[in-house]
């Protein structure tokens, strides 16, 4: 008496394994794409492309609590970055007093320091950032925005 089941047989040695699982698609068995379908995800992905394509800045802008000359730097980064990078930049401020060891793994020696860390190279300004036509020149913004050089 032979029994048997509908159950698929464990692999034995030496036999073949199908290597396409039932419904896999082929490369032979894909679906069509329609024409504007492709151009629709074609202008997607460019979309997203260029969102990446515009430079992002990270600052650190270390201060020694709300002395002036810390609420001054901060005034002044900010005036300078939304009026230059408007919504592409991120400012962290970090208090020396209360984040010492942020301080000293950056090796800052005098306060207020900025630190732009992206895009690279990375680089240091000192003091309360009001000569705001050295930070415009030395981040290389100069050509951005010609309505702040009066204004500040």
């Amino acid at each position: 008496m032979v029994l048997t089941s509908d159950r698929p047989k464990p692999n034995v040695p030496g036999e073949q394994m199908n290597s396409q699982a039932p419904n896999c698609a082929s490369p032979d068995n894909h679906p069509a794409i329609p024409e504007d379908g492709v151009e629709q995800t074609l202008q997607e992905f460019e979309k997203l492309v260029s969102d990446f394509a515009q430079p992002s800045y990270f600052f650190r802008l270390y201060v020694s609590g709300t002395s002036p000359r810390s609420a001054l730097a901060i005034t002044n980064v900010r005036k300078i970055c939304d009026q230059y990078l408007a919504a592409q930049y991120e400012l962290e401020v970090i208090d020396v007093y209360q984040q010492l060891q942020a301080t000293k793994d950056a090796q800052i020696i005098a306060v207020p320091t900025l630190i732009k860390e992206l895009p690279f190279p990375s680089q240091r300004f000192v003091g309360d950032m009001s000569n705001t036509e050295k930070i415009i020149v030395g981040l290389k913004l100069e050509g951005l925005s010609n309505s702040l050089r009066g204004s500040l």
